[in-house]
């Protein structure tokens, strides 16, 4: 088969590898798309020891079966592959299970023509979805599961306050998209590309500004009652705590930098609640499919397509910030 291999740094190649190999417990997609995540790219500049050359990266993606049980269906899935038994498993928090696996760490992934996944982390998806829609369940499963944590740990509904989401990705467009979906009428995004500004004006329907401008546009010191940190770094860390109100609350998603000092006397004195998040679960998954079928995030006319054999420039475009779109979806076929 064809597939796109992280083979050093800042390098892939689209190359002959051998077929994948089927356990009893897993059937065989065939990759319809797949979406490059930041996580690929952290990846891809070689920041993250856990995902080591060569390896096929990948793991938003939806695919037809085409061997193992319901050959013919198309499906999504969970790209945490969960043990099922442990107390995390047991709970529903799967996403925290003390012995996952992932696709595209562990596990070779889906920049790929074909990809072997265990039957217990298939997602159902309506047939007549659109592949790159389904392809796109987990990033927007990732924002579902951050905003719906958030708004159980707020003082008041997310919809009464100002909203301002820190990162112009795919994370923080669909995050944006979500809360204005969610009635959320004050939102805004920080995010230093103006190609991808323009794209989430137009899209998500909500001002974009330059965090690196005087006077850029961002919110007045210690004023925004909700703040999605879907960057990571020390410096939208410290950005964060800047921005948010006395008793408001922060949800750090992005994974940039590994570690940063902040301001614990103002996360103490102002009463701040201060989140961390890691993906979804396999409900949050059900329900993104549910909700990106049904259009809460939109048309989605801000992702754009290519093929999975033109996926080093799509790499390389997104490194340099050549494009608009804060996520590309490769064709594989």
């Amino acid at each position: 088969m064809k597939a796109l291999v992280y083979t050093a740094n800042n390098q892939v190649t689209y190359r002959d590898e051998p077929d994948p190999v089927l356990s009893p417990d897993s059937v065989l997609l065939k990759i319809d798309a797949v979406g490059i995540c930041g996580s690929d790219m952290h990846a891809y500049h070689g920041h993250d020891p856990r995902r080591v050359p060569p390896m096929i990266l990948g793991h938003e993606f939806s695919g037809t079966i085409i061997a193992g049980p319901d050959q013919g269906k198309r499906v999504t899935g969970n790209p945490i592959v969960a043990c099922g038994v442990c107390d995390y498993c047991h709970e529903g928090r799967d996403n925290l299970c003390a012995n996952r696996t992932m696709i595209g760490m562990q596990l070779p992934g889906a920049f790929a023509q074909h990809m072997a996944i265990p039957v217990s982390a298939l997602v159902d998806i309506p047939q007549d979805m659109d592949a790159r829609t389904a392809a796109l369940t987990e990033p927007a499963a990732t924002a579902l599961h951050a905003i719906n944590l958030s708004m159980r740990a707020m003082h008041r509904p997310v919809q009464e306050g100002r909203a301002l989401v820190i990162g112009g990705g795919a994370i923080g467009m669909l995050c944006a998209i979500l809360l204005k979906a969610y009635g959320c009428r004050d939102v805004r995004v920080a995010e230093t590309n103006p190609l991808r500004r323009a794209s989430i004006e137009k899209h998500a329907g909500c001002a974009a500004f330059d965090p690196r401008a005087a006077g850029g546009g961002a919110s007045a010191a210690a004023s925004t009652h909700f703040v999605i940190d879907a960057v990571g770094s020390a410096h939208t860390r410290k950005a964060a705590l800047e921005a948010v109100r006395p008793g408001g609350t922060i949800m750090h998603i992005g994974l940039q930098d590994w570690a940063s000092e902040i301001d614990m006397r103002k996360l103490t004195l102002a009463e701040i609640t201060l989140l961390g998040t890691y993906t979804y679960s396999m409900a949050d998954l059900r329900a993104t499919v549910a909700a990106l079928h049904g259009g809460t995030f939109g048309d989605l006319a801000w992702v754009e397509e290519r093929p999975l054999a033109e996926g080093a420039r799509a790499f390389d475009d997104l490194d340099q910030g050549r494009t608009a779109a804060a996520k590309i979806v490769l064709r594989p076929h």
